[in-house]
């Protein structure tokens, strides 16, 4: 049977990928401002229906041509955006190559879109978004507006809102003096969002049982009705 229909990743997020992000910018505006850094995590699910960080993509970002550079965000990430030893690429090799392994990854999970996961996830799909329509890029994998946003399920399951306060309630190691690098928040924030999942399965609030029973259902139903050479 293919992937798509038996994949208890395609099952748990009603065909979404998830697709763990985070935007370091010269600005809160996407409009106008520069995306410098992005990390992205590809997630991945065991047989028990456990979700986990899997492979990491990370780029450093040339400013797109006449981008704001805001001193006081510069001065808050730390990035120095035209340090050589950066080794930053333009916007359209960074959203290339990560659209690239997001639908392959997307494809190999059985999923039919993706969706973006991120802490105070509104800011990164609106800074990811607008480097889409700047360049004019048809083959995003990601849905437009539906995202994931790992603060308000923070808030919910472990009464906290920063990242690092939730880690800290989590049993997730956070080291402050890393924060705000992309990499850093990006691979933390898919811990986070992994353990809250996994955490509400553990509590019963995702029938595992009932998505089994389901994909066994569709296996038989398809035996019973797939052509055969009889006359």
């Amino acid at each position: 049977m293919p992937a798509q229909t038996t994949s208890l990743l395609a099952r748990r997020f009603r065909g979404y990928y998830p697709v763990v992000i985070d935007i370091e910018t010269a600005g809160f505006n996407a409009q106008t401002d520069a995306m410098l850094e992005i990390a992205v995590n590809l997630l991945t699910m065991d047989e028990t229906g456990q979700l986990l960080p899997g492979e990491t993509l990370h780029f450093h970002v040339e400013p797109f041509e006449g981008a704001n550079l805001d001193a006081s965000s510069l001065a808050f990430n730390g990035i120095d955006p035209f340090n050589p030893l950066r080794g930053a690429v333009n916007e359209r090799e960074a959203i290339g190559e990560i659209c690239k392994a997001v639908r392959k990854a997307q494809k190999v999970a059985g999923c039919q879109r993706s969706v973006i996961v991120a802490h105070n996830s509104a800011f990164d799909q609106g800074f990811f978004n607008a480097a889409i329509n700047r360049l004019n890029y048809k083959r995003s994998p990601f849905h437009a507006f539906v995202s994931f946003d790992t603060t308000s399920l923070a808030a919910l399951a472990l009464g906290q809102t920063v990242l690092a306060k939730a880690c800290a309630q989590a049993g997730i190691a956070f080291d402050a003096k890393e924060a705000h690098s992309a990499l850093y928040d990006t691979e933390r924030t898919a811990e986070l969002f992994c353990y809250i999942v996994n955490r509400w399965q553990q509590l019963g609030g995702w029938p595992l049982a009932d998505a089994l029973a389901e994909e066994s259902t569709d296996a038989e139903s398809e035996a019973l009705t797939a052509p055969t050479d009889e006359a």
